[in-house]
């Protein structure tokens, strides 16, 4: 049964302008956003995030629904998760060492998390991944498409561009050698144009946008049913500054969380964050700025020597 507005834990007053708004259950407060609860309520986009992140964890059954769940607990036996999980493809990147580091690649329906100092080439490696995410099957690839949340601005298009017309040439070289009939016909459609048209660009300049883009993003998905990576680079960074109430912060990053794990799991992409790791002056220790603490079962991965991960056109 979905659960009534007027049930839920949150002050009065807000709970009486829901309901002079028309909304009866918290699955119609999950489905506006939000954006729209915003503009519905008059109020501010902050206190309508901390509304819905109240409504997430009071009603796990509506957010299933809305992701587009049944809202059913399944049960399954371990044998049938591990069957589950090895039938998962993985997104290669055609540098074999990072590959065996990731236990074949970038894994669909999980989430990895890139951390490192800045500059060491976090930003890199997702636009590689980005690329990379549509090599074509008979290449091994996963034939997807990609979804690029950038929060720093670091996205470079002319870096993409080389990238990606080295990883046609790469597979260009590969069917040369094999002379295959599916290699040959893949190329056919697998160009720099085809590339740079299915990475879907998201520019967030604040916390408000971050959270507004991944909330609306299964709708999105739901468009685009061929995306199987979806990049945020830069997760911790919008939440860096101009927050005095660190449980505000704590909480928005674990609904934020939450959002990514529901997204890769019920959309069969693989997620991928980053995080800018620091050096404290005078001591001898790193210590990460703080993203999703321990909300997110988050697979640490690191770029190989050199800071870059690029596809090995010339050896």
């Amino acid at each position: 049964m979905q659960r009534e507005v007027g049930s839920l834990p949150l002050a009065p007053a807000l709970r009486a302008k829901l309901v002079a708004a028309g909304f009866q259950t918290a699955q119609e407060l999950l489905e506006t956003g939000p954006c729209g609860l915003s503009k519905e309520l008059g109020i501010s986009k902050e206190e309508a995030l901390e509304a819905l992140q109240v409504v997430r964890q009071e009603c796990p059954g509506d957010v299933a629904r809305t992701a587009g769940g049944s809202g059913i607990t399944r049960k399954c036996t371990a044998l049938e998760l591990l069957e589950e999980e090895q039938a998962q493809g993985s997104i290669i990147t055609f540098c074999s060492a990072l590959d065996s580091i990731l236990g074949g690649g970038v894994q669909l329906t999980k989430i990895t998390e890139i951390c490192g100092a800045p500059g060491v080439g976090k930003t890199q490696l997702c636009m590689q991944l980005a690329v990379d995410v549509q090599i074509p099957e008979c290449f091994g690839g996963v034939a997807g498409e990609a979804v690029f949340i950038d929060t720093e601005g670091s996205f470079m298009v002319d870096r993409v561009v080389d990238i990606a017309t080295a990883c046609v040439q790469h597979c260009q070289l590969i069917a040369e050698a094999h002379q295959e009939e599916d290699h040959l016909k893949a190329l056919e459609t697998f160009s720099l144009e085809s590339i740079l048209s299915h990475i879907y660009y998201f520019r967030c300049r604040d916390y408000i946008e971050l959270l507004a883009q991944v909330y609306l993003l299964p709708d999105f998905l739901s468009e685009h049913s061929k995306v199987r990576l979806v990049v945020v680079d830069g997760i911790a960074f919008p939440f860096r500054h101009d927050f005095e109430d660190l449980s505000l912060r704590t909480r928005l990053l674990n609904g934020l969380a939450q959002q990514l794990i529901i997204i890769a799991h019920d959309h069969k992409s693989a997620v991928v964050l980053t995080n800018q790791m620091t050096t404290r002056i005078g001591q001898n220790q790193s210590t990460l700025v703080p993203a999703l603490a321990a909300a997110v079962s988050a697979k640490e991965a690191t770029t190989p020597a050199g800071g870059h991960c690029c596809i090995p056109c010339a050896g």
